[in-house]
């Protein structure tokens, strides 16, 4: 890890770097993931690199999305696996929903290495995807799952996600709450709920609105996301972007 002073204007940019860089060092994550990352990266400059009042929204929405779940996964890649592997484990607590291994470059070694780093962060049981169990509409290694896991949701939480797998998901019948930084994206425009913003800031947000809204009725949960329409909240976050920047 670089020794970056905190005076250093872009310190949070650096040590968001610093830990995928750890991350690859560590085979948590594919060296593509460098690449995914910087693109991520960009996309928040133009975002200004803070939490949107359009994500705030989503971030409400997806809350309620994953507790009316009857059976919610949450997806986990390498890159977020290296960022917040805390946050994942306690989102999955207070879900009280697994945590599924699912990467698109295909390494047992590296989903078995996505798996320790996650139980050395407090993970109890985290499911790996498995020959018998096979989404629909999609070739790559991502369509490999685990028969209890994604397989069987019915709402899954995929952060930093690829959209091949997205579509195929919701063509499965399955709804797809992201955090996706590109509002232009496939995955983005296929979720049924997209949080513009970077993970690290969105993922703490969520678990405390899925803590506030937690003994909320299910009326009350059902009548949030009725309000919510994906396109217009992307249509938002793309008009900041061009009206600001």
């Amino acid at each position: 890890m670089s020794d970056v002073p905190e005076s250093h204007p872009r310190y949070v940019s650096l040590k968001l770097r610093d830990k995928i860089v750890a991350g690859v060092e560590s085979g948590v994550t594919s060296i593509h993931g460098l690449m995914a990352h910087g693109r991520g990266e960009a996309f928040d400059y133009l975002i200004g690199e803070k939490t949107q009042t359009f994500a705030i929204d989503a971030i409400h929405v997806g809350a309620a999305t994953l507790l009316l779940a009857e059976h919610p996964v949450i997806s986990v890649n390498g890159n977020v696996a290296a960022l917040m592997p805390d946050e994942l484990v306690a989102l999955s607590n207070v879900l009280e929903a697994p945590l599924e291994v699912n990467i698109f470059h295909a390494s047992r070694e590296r989903e078995r290495a996505i798996r320790a780093h996650l139980n050395q962060h407090g993970a109890v049981d985290v499911l790996m995807p498995a020959a018998e169990a096979q989404l629909s509409f999609i070739d790559s290694n991502r369509k490999f799952v685990h028969p209890e896991g994604i397989f069987r949701a019915d709402v899954v939480f995929v952060p930093l996600e690829d959209g091949d797998r997205c579509e195929a998901l919701q063509k499965m019948g399955k709804t797809v709450v992201t955090v996706d930084l590109n509002p232009l994206s496939r995955t983005a425009k296929a979720a049924g709920v997209t949080i513009v913003d970077n993970v690290v800031r969105a993922l703490p947000l969520l678990i405390q609105e899925i803590q506030a809204l937690q003994d909320s009725p299910k009326g009350i949960l059902q009548e949030i996301t009725s309000q919510y329409s994906n396109s217009k909240t992307l249509q938002a976050a793309t008009q900041w972007i061009c009206r600001e920047r």
